[in-house]
């Protein structure tokens, strides 16, 4: 639960720097949450949380 709640506040951060930088527009920035939360709801959401806990446990092994 706390690598998932760092997780979002770390993605949080990275999309609101790259709105405040001009990178992404909010139109971009919402279809893209909107896409994350549909994508949250299917069944990919068990394989997507265990490939971030994968990776989290590769980058806290290095």
């Amino acid at each position: 639960m706390v690598f998932t709640v760092s997780a979002a506040v770390l993605l949080a951060v990275i999309v609101i720097v790259l709105l405040k930088g001009g990178y992404v527009r909010f139109g971009s920035m919402l279809a893209c949450t909107l896409f994350g939360f549909t994508l949250a709801a299917t069944g990919l959401a068990p394989l997507i949380n265990s490939a971030l806990s994968s990776l989290a446990g590769l980058v806290a092994s290095l």
